[in-house]
């Protein structure tokens, strides 16, 4: 199928997919997840597509109101910044490491500072993310916790 043409046949698919109808990720058909609009890449930070697309999912899933969606719009956007830095330091890492393996002799000081630098980042990125469920955690009611909880759980959400 043309892909200009998704937007449109997952539209109409899903007016047809009423409540409760058998339909969704389940009962897609061939289609499965990927007609309603999950599929690949769609995580939590995952992907290309921002902040505004897993803002709008959790925004609908958990039900929040209008200051909650506006401060996990922030959270989320200092994620991405955090997430997109250590992509970024992690192609300095792939890239100080293939120098070391170019250069005549292999160049295992540099090799081991490329390392370091790559796991320090992912230290990094780590902490960011932990705080970020920090400031979401007490963003929460305990009920929209106990669904985002779900959300992990089953794979819908990926941190």
């Amino acid at each position: 199928m043309y892909p200009g043409s998704m937007y449109w046949w997952r539209r109409r698919h899903a007016e047809r997919c009423g409540e409760g109808a058998e339909c969704g990720p389940h009962h897609g058909g061939p289609w499965g997840q990927w007609a309603h609009g999950g599929g690949w890449g769609e995580g939590f930070g995952g992907g290309a597509f921002g902040v505004r697309r897993p803002l709008r999912f959790l925004a609908y899933k958990l039900e929040l109101e209008e200051p909650q969606i506006a401060e996990l719009a922030r959270i989320l956007n200092e994620l991405k910044t955090e997430r997109a830095q250590a992509a970024v330091d992690d192609r300095r890492a792939v890239s100080a490491l293939a120098d070391a393996v170019t250069a005549e002799g292999f160049d295992a000081a540099k090799a081991k500072e490329a390392a370091s630098a790559r796991v320090q980042s992912a230290e990094k990125l780590r902490d960011a993310v932990v705080a970020a469920l920090g400031k979401i955690h007490a963003l929460l009611t305990p009920e929209q916790r106990k669904q985002l909880a779900t959300l992990i759980q089953t794979g819908t959400l990926a941190i």
